[in-house]
């Protein structure tokens, strides 16, 4: 039988970096693999995308399509089969409405974000009133199945930025 100190990595499994620049008996002295001279063989440069002055590919092509990035809803997802298993855990009561709070005081999320967002991810058992911004049909099935409700919230709405059109009309 093995013992805990006779335990060995296999030959040539564990491989020393290299060490660049540190004489010529190295074999990666001097120039340190980088050649001779030029813009290359100096520290801090990233040619990626560089075509020597030539527009670059990437902005030769056109660009297609629509994103809408900057202003899509980030949602906390919380799968129905954590969601039971902290349930059963203790850390989330099944008997109380479950919220945005309850979750986050469960360790089910680590905040809001913009919403909670309820997926169809694993198992529910549990008879549970969810009160979520945004829930799958499958989800809300399931839930409803187990004999709970999924009441949907919409998110805080952002701050109503007053349109100064018509002041400007006025002056």
């Amino acid at each position: 039988m093995t013992k805990l100190n006779d335990l060995r990595d296999n030959a040539g499994a564990r491989k020393s970096r290299i060490r660049v620049g540190r004489g010529i008996g190295s074999g990666k002295g001097k120039t340190g693999g980088r050649g001779v001279k030029g813009q290359k063989s100096r520290t801090g440069v990233a040619l990626k995308g560089f075509e020597g002055g030539q527009m670059p590919i990437y902005m030769r092509l056109p660009k297609r399509g629509f994103n809408n990035k900057k202003f899509r809803s980030n949602y906390a997802v919380v799968n129905l089969g954590r969601l039971q298993k902290a349930i059963e855990a203790g850390r989330v009561d099944a008997a109380k409405p479950v919220d945005a709070e309850a979750l986050i005081a469960g360790g089910l999320v680590a905040r809001s974000l913009d919403g909670i967002r309820l997926l169809a991810k694993g198992e529910l058992t549990a008879k549970v009133t969810l009160h979520v911004h945004s829930a799958s049909a499958a989800a809300v099935a399931a839930v409803e199945k187990a004999g709970g409700s999924v009441v949907q919230t919409s998110p805080a709405p952002a701050e109503a930025v007053e349109n100064d059109a018509g002041a400007s009309s006025q002056a």
